[in-house]
């Protein structure tokens, strides 16, 4: 099982920092559990933590006061979320709801302001960070209005490999078809369909639970 210390050597902003700013987010960043269906943090909330998934997968969503619910992205072990929330005064306009029993790193807002106002390369991942999910979320919001569920699905799929969100990730995934469908706004079986044509294509291997992906590339062109 990875460890928190493990997970931050894995990440790549802690690499960017000094010895006494790596020393300091060591000793005030922790570790929470979270089962599934649970909240990491649920929408008007406030926002105290930086947050980075070591295990599991986290559905990022809200629900309208008439309960209308979207899906606006996963993340995926290794993924960090939230320095947009931490830039702005407000509390959490989404909830982030684990889809399995997960485990999630917490750094503190002090924290996350200090390593702003001192670090220079803590300020350009987060540059890089924010840019690639405005990119994500644009290219989302495309693709809902756009593209038929299988497209839907392909896409879903490649923003989950997104190399600058989740380096060093790899090609494989392991994701349940219904996890898939919450992520994309499809059924499970409209998602185990689309898994079907998508393998059909050479673009990924599918297993039971887990997803390989041959054609990045491809799942990202992917328009059915």
């Amino acid at each position: 099982m990875l460890t928190l210390a493990q997970f931050l050597a894995d990440s790549v902003w802690p690499r960017a920092l000094e010895p006494r700013a790596l020393e300091r987010v060591q000793a005030e960043i922790v570790e929470r559990k979270v089962p599934s269906g649970g909240y990491v943090c649920r929408k008007g909330a406030p926002v105290e933590y930086w947050v980075g998934v070591i295990e599991g997968l986290v559905k990022i969503a809200s629900v309208s006061p008439q309960g209308k619910s979207v899906t606006f992205t996963g993340v995926r072990a290794g993924g960090w979320f939230g320095e947009g929330s931490l830039l702005r005064p407000d509390p959490w306009r989404y909830d982030a709801v684990a889809l399995r029993e997960s485990r999630v790193a917490l750094l503190p807002r002090a924290t996350f302001e200090w390593l702003l106002a001192t670090a220079i390369g803590f300020n350009r991942f987060l540059l890089e960070q924010l840019n690639e999910r405005l990119a994500q979320f644009i290219a989302m919001l495309e693709y809902d209005r756009l593209l038929e569920p299988d497209a839907r699905v392909a896409r879903c799929l490649a923003a989950l490999f997104n190399p600058r969100l989740y380096p060093g990730a790899g090609r494989e995934l392991a994701i349940s078809q219904e996890e898939l469908g919450y992520l994309s706004g499809v059924s499970r079986q409209r998602a185990n369909q689309a898994l079907a044509r998508l393998a059909e294509a050479g673009l990924l291997r599918v297993e039971y639970g887990k997803v390989t992906v041959l054609d990045l590339e491809g799942l990202k062109r992917f328009e059915g």
